[in-house]
Formats: C-alpha cells, sequence, structure tokens
C-alpha cells in the first residue's frame, strides 16, 4: 500500500494499524541542532489521546511517545537536538480488543473503507479498520509536534465550532476556554449545550457530525507558490487526509460566494511598524496561493462516526446482503479528537513551506520596495 509520505522538504511517513503492535512514523527533513524530546512530543499527543472522557471512546492507550532516531546529546548546551538524520517515533498500542470485530469480520460496515479497501487490495484488516482507522493519525500529532519547532514564533490553534446543527457564539470565543472543557470549544456556553446534547447522542446509540477551526499565527509573508504548489491547495490536501473529513474551506470559504466584491476583498492599510494592515481576513491568510502574514483560518467538516449501534442493512465481502450492528468502543463523536490532528496537519504544512521557500527564496527579498526615482 503506497502514498503513506506526505510533504516535500519536510516529509513525513507513517505506518502501523489500529490493532497492530505498534504505530510510528520517520519524519525527515528537520533540521539539524533544534532541541527535541519526549516531553516535547507527548503533551499533543495527551490532547488526542482516547478515553479522556465519556464523549470518546473509552479505549485505553497511553500515547506514550519513543524517539528512536534522529536525535543527539549536544554536549555544548546539554540539550538533546535534532541531527538532520531521519526522526523515527513510535508509539505501543497496548489495549487492542480484536473481540469486537469477530462478528463484522466479513461485513462491510455502512460508512467506513471497508468495501472500498477489500474492492482495491482483495485483503483488509478489519480489526478496528487496521490502516483506516483514526488511530494512525496519532503518529501525525506527534510529527505535528516536530513541525512547529521549526518555524519561529509560529502558532497553531484548533476549536471546536459546529456540533450537528448547534454552532458557537463568535462574540463568546475564547481561547483559554477551548483547554477547560472535552470539546476543544471556545464558547463555554456551547460547550455546556455540547455535553447534554452528545450524552443523548450517545444514549441513543448514535453518532454526530462537527465542524472544527484551525487558526495558525505567525507565519511569515511569502510562504507557498503559484498554481501547483499553493499554500491553501496543500493545506486542503493534508486536512482532506484525516480521516472522516469530508469539506474543507479556507478563510471566508463557501460564505466567500454570498459576498459582494467590496465585502469580500481584504483592503490594506499601512501600519507603523512598516508592513501592510489588513482590514479583514476573508482570504485565510493567503492569496495566489501565497501567504499574506495574516493568520492562517481553515475549517474541516467531519462526518458523523460511522461505527453506531443502530442496525444497518449491508453486504458482505461474498456479494451477501446482511445486517450488521457496530459494538465496541467508538467515538460518539469524532471531530472532538479530530482538534488537536487538525492543528498538526496544518503545522506540518506550514513547516514544509517554510523549509521550502528557505530553499528556494533565502532570505526575502527588502519590502517594501524603494519606488523609482521621480516618483
Amino acid at each position: 500500500m503506497s502514498f503513506n509520505t506526505f510533504g516535500h522538504s519536510f516529509r513525513v511517513t507513517t505506518f502501523g494499524e489500529s490493532h497492530g503492535p505498534a504505530l510510528g512514523c520517520v519524519v525527515d527533513g528537520c533540521p539539524p541542532r533544534i532541541a527535541l524530546s519526549e516531553a516535547d512530543i507527548q503533551p499533543y499527543l495527551d490532547r488526542r489521546r482516547p478515553g479522556q472522557s465519556r464523549f470518546t471512546t473509552q479505549r485505553q492507550e497511553p500515547d506514550a511517545i519513543k524517539i528512536l532516531s534522529g536525535v543527539f546529546l549536544e554536549e555544548a548546551s546539554g540539550q538533546q537536538v535534532t541531527t538532520g538524520t531521519p526522526i523515527a517515533l513510535i508509539i505501543d498500542n497496548v489495549d487492542q480488543r480484536v473481540r469486537d470485530y469477530a462478528d463484522i469480520k466479513d461485513k462491510y460496515r455502512p460508512g467506513h473503507a471497508d468495501y472500498t479497501y477489500d474492492v482495491k487490495y482483495g485483503v483488509r484488516d478489519y480489526r478496528g479498520g487496521g490502516r483506516q482507522s483514526a488511530r494512525e493519525t496519532a503518529m501525525r500529532v506527534a510529527a505535528g509536534a516536530i513541525a512547529r519547532k521549526i518555524v519561529p514564533g509560529l502558532q497553531v490553534r484548533g476549536a471546536l465550532v459546529q456540533m450537528g446543527a448547534q454552532r458557537i457564539d463568535r462574540a463568546r470565543w475564547d481561547w483559554a476556554e477551548v483547554e477547560r472543557n472535552p470539546f476543544f470549544c471556545p464558547d463555554a456556553q456551547a460547550a455546556g449545550r455540547f455535553g447534554e446534547y452528545l450524552d443523548d447522542v450517545r444514549k441513543r446509540g448514535s453518532s454526530v457530525g462537527a465542524v472544527i477551526e484551525i487558526v495558525a499565527e505567525g507565519v511569515p509573508a511569502g510562504l507557498g507558490a503559484p498554481i501547483y504548489g499553493k499554500l491553501d491547495a496543500d493545506l486542503a490536501a493534508a486536512l482532506m487526509s484525516i480521516n472522516a473529513v469530508k469539506g474543507v474551506e479556507i478563510g471566508a470559504g463557501f460564505a466567500a460566494a454570498e459576498l459582494p466584491g467590496e465585502e469580500n476583498g481584504d483592503e490594506m492599510r499601512m501600519g507603523n511598524d512598516g508592513k501592510p494592515i489588513f482590514l479583514s481576513n476573508n482570504a485565510g491568510g493567503i492569496l495566489g496561493g501565497i501567504s499574506t502574514g495574516q493568520p492562517l483560518v481553515a475549517r474541516f467538516a467531519v462526518k458523523p462516526t460511522s461505527s453506531i449501534l443502530t442496525p444497518r442493512r449491508t453486504v458482505d465481502r461474498y456479494g451477501r446482503e446482511t445486517e450488521i450492528v457496530t459494538t465496541g468502543r467508538h467515538d460518539p463523536c469524532v471531530g472532538i479528537r479530530a482538534v488537536p490532528v487538525g492543528e498538526a496537519m496544518v503545522a506540518c504544512v506550514v513547516a514544509d513551506h517554510y523549509l521550502r521557500h528557505r530553499g528556494q527564496i533565502g532570505d526575502a527579498p527588502a519590502w517594501p520596495f524603494a519606488p523609482p526615482r521621480g516618483r
């Protein structure tokens, strides 16, 4: 199975299955002499880890990260730093329950990739979905922790802004609130409603989707390239690669279709620091595929969890019609734990484009340019 690597200058290859012995990844292209230890990565994995509230799967995985290569204890600083060679990471799986899938090993779960994997490869790992499982995203989060260290001043934060048909009130947006509730929600009142709503969904044996917003600040202007190397195109591809994601938008996104030109275009003025100030950010920090220096803003929609207790009609791998009920431990809303995954993918894309830009351009041109004589 190919296509397990993403990125160009900052490249990440992941491996492993939901119920295999371990998950792992290799990060290649990280510059040398960047301080890196397990303690720099673990906090991000802890945010994604299952079993932390009644609103997520109760699978108990510590997700303890181990660095196998690509670091060295530097005598001069006394720190463990990257060496510029491939960084290998691994997480052991410790709480697999294969018996949960014995009754459905030959049946295709509606909404899952069971059928498509089988029809493509002729074999599939039915234990928790194998490679198609969202468990793979743990390694993306680990890679994202490294990516965050590459771009000076980069801050990437995510929040759940919609669950089902229920939305937050943006007037109550508080980034500090994101870490105070189990939904990564920036609106405390909405988080309370989400809890009651999801309890009802869970008791009915059903599931619900969500919308997550990622904001990356400290992104320098000039990242990305015209036509086939657009920053927003790579962001969209990275976010769409996350399990269960069915839609991505940048900035105003689909709402831009409703705006007149005089509102959609972000007007500019000169700031006191000699840099342009944008009066709005409908572009989401990207114009012509190149970053403007404004915050990057991206949202992605996650479909409802396909593993539900409600009986569904389906077929098996032998072409027979049947019925299926999915038992076991599953997230009633996979959008919750998708927040740190979305952050990681944005961080990886920004780091990749930062290194690509540095490799092609080097030092950025001095801006603003001096006007021609007589002007």
